[in-house]
């Protein structure tokens, strides 16, 4: 992992996950920590410190010139279905949905789980902020059947990828096998954890616990080719 030395930007960390790098059509990163950095502030104040490495990442995955797209984050289950005419960030919602190749969907989570959805043949994508409440609340249930109704997916076709977030013995909800199961029960067969617990791993990533609040966030970037 590089640092910030000098006032360079350095380049992040950024993590690809097998299941979505064989769904064609997919474009997709998970933004770690930046070595170096100071966000030991709060929320806004993290974000703007992390706004130029977060943009520079997107320039190297070609995705600089889409309109992005990331939802207010309110631990809740709603889910909005975006285009390239959406504005952002999207209020009350937590979960993304898109059939347009004209925008990079986006999550910021520091313990928090950013659940990926693909559905390459029907080329939908969903992108959730889902903690414990909004994993308790059925969010990824909600989205899997937003996409069913709404673009006519196919959840056994549905691609599910959960990204780190934090985990037992560190929390005391187990919130990522929550997701599992619930992506399974509506159909979903294609399920993948990376089981990492961001709590665990301080190098590579921010945990809210952990640090107390004061810390930045990672991010999770989805897409489709054009």
């Amino acid at each position: 992992m590089t640092g910030v030395e000098s006032g360079v930007i350095a380049p992040l960390p950024m993590e690809k996950f097998a299941a979505l790098e064989a769904a064609p059509g997919i474009i997709h990163t998970f933004l770690g920590r930046v070595a170096g950095l100071d966000v030991q502030v709060d929320r806004a104040q993290a974000l703007q410190r992390l706004d130029s490495f977060h943009r520079t990442a997107r320039e190297e995955l070609g995705l600089d010139k889409r309109h992005v797209i990331v939802g207010e984050q309110v631990h809740g289950r709603e889910i909005a279905i975006v285009d390239e005419r959406t504005p952002a960030p999207v209020a009350g919602v937590d979960g993304l949905i898109t059939a347009s190749p004209d925008v990079c969907l986006g999550v910021y989570v520091a313990d928090c789980c950013a659940v990926y959805l693909a559905e390459p043949e029907k080329r939908v994508i969903g992108l959730l902020h889902s903690g414990r409440k909004g994993s308790e609340l059925g969010i990824t249930t909600a989205a899997i059947e937003r996409m069913r109704t709404e673009f006519k997916c196919d959840p056994a076709k549905i691609v599910v990828q959960l990204s780190p977030c934090i985990r037992p013995p560190l929390f005391e909800i187990d919130f990522a096998a929550l997701i599992v199961a619930q992506a399974r029960a509506a159909g979903v067969t294609q399920v993948h954890d990376c089981g990492i617990c961001t709590g665990a791993n301080p190098d590579r990533y921010y945990s809210y616990r952990m640090e107390r609040g004061k810390t930045g966030r990672m991010l999770a970037l989805l897409a489709l080719r054009s």
